[in-house]
């Protein structure tokens, strides 16, 4: 096998990858002892036909699409790794030579990693981000904890107010017909919440249990079911039972019960501690930000589309993974929420420059400032991941391999990239 690069605009090249026909013909050979079980012709028994034959009767090229498809995934990893280049993207493939006794010739099109041209890195100017934390701050926390460790007791003496937790039977109806999707037993929901359609919610303020009542709303325009989009609807509704919340007593027992204080100026202290923590980090993160993309803004830099199309591609990869970890796949999570993959496209395109040019200035960084990372850097990212996935270190190392390896040392690379220029930014008001 054999590669050649051929350099295009825009920070873009042509890999023309050669395979020699011997090791092409072994893959034809594949595909037929694949596919025979499958080809019967006159005379033969199935799977017993000869390759000559079946060739003879469709055309030497019958295999030529699964020879092909078998070769280019391994031809061009080889091309990959020994065409010295930085590819940035999944690459184009288009078929140049596929003839009898002659080598097979195919040409892989990639983005390249697009050269930085950096501006002012070091001593960059940025706000100053606060971290102060106040009383205010303090009793929304612990208001909010008082919310989770509400109770729900059940009310029979008074109407559904704002806030209470009900259980509804209900039916839906357009034009006098019960629609698809529009009946409901035993529900449970929260009035004030917006789960449902607006409108409904607030109509049923005032009910008591046992009423039947109709409440009428108009399902918006963008509603993800076409046939309901803008119609009004009749919804038939019952309550069954009002709960509401009664939050606890703020005193020292409320505090033992939620924390491991005795006290409530303990938790109270406590509280703060966490705040101060979480607000000191978000500033830290706020101003890598701010230096960050004073940086991007002030270098130059070409991105390549297909480096963009890749990124988006592994945003939305990374995204389902987070979904499936949940416990709900993909396809579900897109049902559920009626969301599409043109609008989920959309929805990271913000992000995908963002991260790209942040990547690529702080590599600009690293390099420029001889910042790279060290064996002792590695080991300990090493020990990290032995203490998150409870694995031996030889394990580790076999699960990230070379490639892994070589990606971890640049992702630290990056990461003392981020802290050095953070430290030589300068804050202002």
């Amino acid at each position: 096998m054999s590669v050649k690069v051929e350099k295009l605009d825009g920070s873009m090249a042509k890999l023309i990858i050669e395979v020699a026909d011997a090791d092409f013909e072994a893959a034809c050979e594949k595909a037929y002892q694949k596919q025979k079980n499958k080809i019967q012709l006159p005379g033969f028994r199935r799977g017993k036909a000869p390759r000559a034959m079946i060739e003879k009767m469709y055309g030497k090229e019958v295999f030529y699409e699964d020879a092909a498809n078998e070769v280019i995934p391994d031809a061009y990893e080889k091309a990959y790794d020994e065409c010295g280049e930085d590819i940035v993207s999944t690459p184009k493939i288009d078929v140049v030579q596929l003839e009898a006794g002659k080598p097979f010739i195919f040409s892989a099109e990639v983005a390249l990693k697009p050269p930085v041209e950096l501006g002012k890195y070091k001593g960059v100017k940025v706000e100053k981000f606060d971290a102060t934390v106040t009383d205010e701050d303090v009793d929304k926390a612990i208001e909010e904890e008082r919310e989770r460790n509400a109770r729900s007791v059940a009310v029979t003496d008074r109407a559904i107010k704002d806030g209470d937790n009900i259980i509804l039977d209900f039916e839906g109806f357009v034009d006098g017909e019960a629609f698809n999707g529009g009946k409901g037993e035993n529900y449970p929901l929260t009035i004030g919440s917006g789960q449902f359609i607006p409108g409904f919610e607030d109509q049923l303020i005032g009910k008591e249990i046992g009423t039947e009542c109709e409440v009428n709303v108009t399902f918006p325009e963008d509603y993800q079911a076409d046939d309901l989009k803008g119609k009004d609807a009749v919804f038939k509704c019952t309550v069954k039972e009002i709960k509401e919340k009664q939050l606890p007593d703020l005193d020292d027992e409320f505090a033992s019960e939620v924390s491991e204080f005795d006290t409530l100026d303990e938790y109270k202290a406590d509280v703060r501690k966490n705040l101060e923590a979480k607000k000191a980090a978000e500033a830290k993160n706020n101003k890598e930000d701010a230096v960050i993309k004073a940086i991007i803004e002030d270098s130059k830099m070409e991105i390549p589309e297909a480096m963009k199309d890749t990124q988006k591609r592994q945003m939305i990869e990374e995204f389902a993974q987070r979904i499936q970890s949940q416990g709900l796949s993909f396809d579900q999570y897109m049902q559920f929420t009626g969301m599409t993959a043109d609008k989920l496209l959309e929805q990271v395109e913000p992000q995908v420059m963002d991260r790209i040019q942040s990547r690529l200035v702080l590599e600009a960084v690293a390099k420029a400032e001889g910042i790279v990372a060290t064996e002792e850097d590695f080991d300990k990212k090493v020990e990290e991941l032995m203490d998150s996935y409870k694995m031996e270190k030889d394990k580790v190392l076999e699960m990230l391999g070379e490639e892994g390896k070589k990606q971890m040392m640049e992702d630290i690379a990056v990461t003392k990239a981020v802290e050095f220029v953070t430290e030589n930014a300068k804050e202002g008001k």
